[in-house]
């Protein structure tokens, strides 16, 4: 199948990344761990924008940033330098950011999303460094504001600004690539996408091949795909008027589901940009292959190493790779139980009721999943059972041998299970009569009946099976 898209929705993503697994900001000696302390104390004269004062690199930013780049199937540059983007605005004490301009550091890459018609390639046009400026907290929303508090510890942390190509042709692609580029990056090990201020997104959107608006400094993956659902229905609408769609730079009021008019579109020239004079030109090819030699596997890569190893199909690959911290977990319970097995109960029960509670994987351990695993597969109890000894692990805590004998989950006797089927084909001839008269849902509560007198402990299916064999002799 062939996606056509037929209102014409060009969407492209500009990505801002907070490398905050750096020790120190981009250029100056503070430190970049500044999440739970006091406003404006992480702070000196370079990330004040002082006068007087002189940026140094951080060589570790220009390795990442590098390791970014590959990653993302980019060309790295031979010789990069830096630029100073002039706007006056409160949250840059200078009146100017330092970016990297005609030179980025990275260019001309892709990446592999699921589509709305199979995989989509996402071309990426550059991938840059540039300085993180200062956080503003208005007091009220942005339009109704009645002051702005300004906190400088965010100033000249590093960035990466990832710009892709307009190459999305729907909210959930946009929503997809963001995730997947997350994913990349926890892959990498050069931020901690939990962290404030870890990802934004300024995100371009055009309907009818038209003219396209931006969206700015969105927080969360939910955000994009909220903010872009609404400003395509808006523009569609404001065609459909007999209006036109200008260019210009919106906000997202995330409360209001809305986005607002904040200013007409800059064009490159109005932030006059010029070389930064207090930092030289940089070469940066002789570096590459050190950086490339520090790759990890990545998602696309694991994807196709776990359905080779261990035989698992497409689907439970790519839920048990999109994470690096699930796929290593996985990785270390299948070394203990059947792969499939451990694919199964990782991927589709405890993903499923992690994400439930908002809980990372770190919340259930390696040895209490394969306990779980050997439990089921040992016949000792049954899969509904197992799910009950996981919720319980994540709510209450314990271990899932002693919950077995605490709740009392061990699986009785086959002729206890058939004891259970003869008493409740006995107690319940309305519903055999209705069952052998045609009416398959009669089935289902009798073995419903069969469950109630085991207490839950005999295997659904078995149950169903004995059910059967019973009702035919």
């Amino acid at each position: 199948m062939v996606y056509e898209n037929p209102d014409g929705i060009r969407i492209g993503l500009e990505v801002h990344v907070q490398l905050n697994k750096l020790n120190t900001k981009l250029f100056c000696g503070c430190s970049t761990d500044y999440h739970d302390s006091e406003p404006n104390t992480h702070v000196c004269p370079i990330c004040l924008g002082l006068p007087g004062s002189l940026p140094v690199l951080n060589e570790r930013a220009v390795e990442f940033a590098i390791k970014i780049g590959l990653a993302l199937n980019c060309s790295i540059v031979e010789q990069t330098q830096f630029h100073r983007k002039n706007y006056y605005y409160p949250d840059l004490p200078k009146n100017f950011q330092t970016t990297q301009y005609d030179y980025p550091i990275a260019a001309e890459g892709k990446i592999i999303i699921e589509g709305e018609d199979g995989e989509h390639n996402v071309g990426i046009t550059r991938a840059h460094i540039e300085e993180d400026p200062a956080r503003l907290q208005h007091m009220g929303t942005i339009d109704k504001s009645k002051g702005t508090l300004i906190n400088y510890n965010r100033s000249g942390m590093t960035l990466i600004e990832i710009v892709s190509e307009p190459d999305m042709r729907s909210p959930k692609e946009a929503r997809r690539y963001l995730e997947k580029l997350r994913s990349i990056l926890d892959y990498l090990g050069v931020f901690d996408g939990d962290l404030e201020g870890a990802m934004k997104a300024d995100a371009n959107v055009s309907v009818f091949w038209g003219e396209r608006v931006e969206i700015k400094n969105i927080s969360s993956f939910k955000g994009v795909e909220r903010a872009l659902l609404y400003e395509i229905m808006r523009q569609k609408n404001q065609i459909r008027r007999g209006g036109e769609i200008v260019m210009e730079t919106r906000h997202f009021d995330e409360a209001r589901g809305v986005t607002i008019s904040m200013r007409t579109k800059e064009d490159e020239q109005d932030y006059r940009y010029f070389p930064e004079p207090d930092l030289v030109p940089m070469r940066v090819a002789d570096w590459v292959p050190k950086v490339r030699e520090t790759l990890p596997e990545l998602p696309d890569a694991k994807r196709a190493r776990f359905m080779e190893e261990y035989s698992l199909g497409e689907t439970h690959a790519r839920a048990l790779t999109t994470e690096i911290k699930v796929a290593n977990f996985f990785e270390e319970v299948a070394k203990k139980v059947d792969p499939k097995d451990a694919a199964v109960w990782v991927s589709d029960i405890l993903k499923g009721e992690l994400n439930y509670r908002e809980l990372s994987i770190d919340a259930f351990t390696v040895e209490d999943m394969v306990a779980v695993v050997e439990l089921v597969t040992a016949n000792k109890i049954t899969e509904k059972s197992a799910v009950d000894v996981i919720r319980t692990v994540l709510d209450d805590g314990g271990k899932p041998q002693e919950i077995v004998e605490k709740k009392g989950l061990l699986k009785v006797e086959d002729d206890i299970v058939a004891t259970a089927v003869d008493e409740a084909i006995a107690e319940n001839p309305e519903a055999v009569a209705d069952y052998l008269g045609g009416k398959e849902k009669s089935l289902n509560f009798i073995v419903g009946k069969v469950m109630q007198k085991t207490k839950g402990r005999a295997d659904a299916r078995e149950a169903r099976e004995k059910v059967l064999a019973k009702l035919n002799e």
